[in-house]
């Protein structure tokens, strides 16, 4: 499998990331009474940022909340509020390390093989904004079986362990929408775990199950040899008699069809009988349908994590959590260097450490984390150089 680039998400605890620096044995018992009392420095600071951003996120969400129980007293003019919203969430959701999907990166989504093997619509006309934001990322590989088990197939596949999706929906949507009862003009936030990259479609609320070539070829073709033999066997005689009644009725044949109670039984036999064969064609084809159908259902059902504000309080949690563990591990380990060092050396130290140690390899991101430390007054820059502040708590 190719090796993917390396993302900027700790994946770990910050009370986990204390444990781990700690365990390390690098500081002496002064530098570790500083580095707790600094990590609880660090906490309360951003508890506090993150409760004003909290704040700001929830009044900004109030007018388009499709789950909302709470009357609005006054009325926000929503092109511009959604537009404020979005980009709320999206300054929001980098602090949490999410990644943007691009258009391109989409729309190669939306036409790829789908892993359920199932054809897969989504009406994007739908809504007016459509945003993704994904974390975590690997490369997998899955078995997929076709032809009722015979044949087997290895597919790799890439992964994200967590995807936001945001959709402003329009303020008219087309009556023939599969929306349901989704209010026009609102917005909605879906959390999801565990979501292969060539189906990011069935994420979004209006899809349509279709049905594959192979899927219309195996119904298809046992359907017109079933229906080869009902003709010939069943409806052999319905059919000379209609085109009896036809040749006489177009003045093609001089020769009168007398329609007695032995004519009509035949005529309705055989109405009756291809009238059967048709409508179980058609249940079998809607059976396979609903099969598919069902099973994007129960997948969906466990990779649901949250929905609209509860998304916004999720997200904002993670954040808080990313921007704690940046600092940690930047204040540690500016902490046990030996004197003054620069960024990139502190860079290289803490990726190294995480990677030897932890076995976690990541794209730390030294810059924003030492812009953190130098805005809470704990750490400083002197020609290129980093160090704590002596009275950085």
């Amino acid at each position: 499998m190719p090796e993917l680039p390396l993302l900027r998400f700790i994946p770990f605890r910050r009370r986990d990331i204390v444990s781990m620096c700690l365990a390390q044995q690098r500081l002496d018992p002064n530098q570790r009474q500083r580095f707790e009392q600094a990590c609880a420095h660090i906490e309360k600071q951003f508890q506090l940022d993150f409760h004003r951003v909290r704040e700001e996120l929830k009044n900004s969400y109030a007018p388009f909340d499709p789950d909302a129980d709470t009357r609005l007293i006054e009325t926000v003019p929503a092109a511009a509020d959604s537009g404020e919203l979005a980009e709320k969430l999206e300054a929001v959701l980098n602090r949490a390390n999410y990644e943007k999907v691009t258009a391109q990166k989409l729309d190669a989504a939306m036409h790829s093989t789908s892993l359920f093997q199932v054809r897969l619509y989504v009406e994007l006309e739908d809504f007016e904004e459509v945003l993704l934001y994904t974390r975590g990322r690997s490369q997998r590989e899955e078995t997929l079986k076709e032809f009722f088990g015979l044949w087997r197939k290895k597919v790799q596949f890439t992964n994200y362990d967590r995807v936001v999706l945001f959709l402003r929906v329009k303020d008219e949507v087309n009556s023939d929408s599969t929306l349901g009862d989704c209010p026009p003009g609102s917005t909605m936030i879906r959390l999801f775990q565990n979501v292969p990259a060539a189906d990011m479609e069935m994420l979004f609320p209006n899809i349509r199950v279709g049905m594959r070539t192979l899927d219309k070829l195996m119904i298809g073709v046992p359907a017109l040899v079933s229906g080869g033999i009902v003709f010939t066997t069943k409806l052999g005689a319905t059919l000379v008699l209609l085109g009896s009644l036809l040749g006489f009725w177009l003045g093609l044949s001089s020769e009168a069809v007398e329609l007695d109670r032995r004519t009509l039984l035949i005529l309705f036999t055989g109405l009756g009988t291809l009238g059967a064969y048709l409508w179980k064609q058609f249940t079998n084809f809607k059976t396979r349908k609903l099969r598919y159908t069902q099973a994007l259902t129960e997948n969906l059902y466990f990779k649901l994590l949250d929905n609209n504000a509860g998304v916004l309080y999720r997200v904002l949690d993670e954040a808080e959590e990313s921007e704690c563990k940046e600092s940690y591990l930047a204040y540690h380990f500016l902490l046990s260097a030996e004197g003054p060092i620069s960024a990139e050396g502190l860079d290289q130290t803490i990726e190294n450490w995480l990677a030897d140690t932890w076995q976690c390899r990541i794209d730390f991101e030294i810059a924003d984390a030492l812009a953190k430390l130098d805005a809470l007054g704990m750490a400083r820059e002197a020609q290129g150089m980093w160090e704590l502040c002596d009275t950085g708590q």
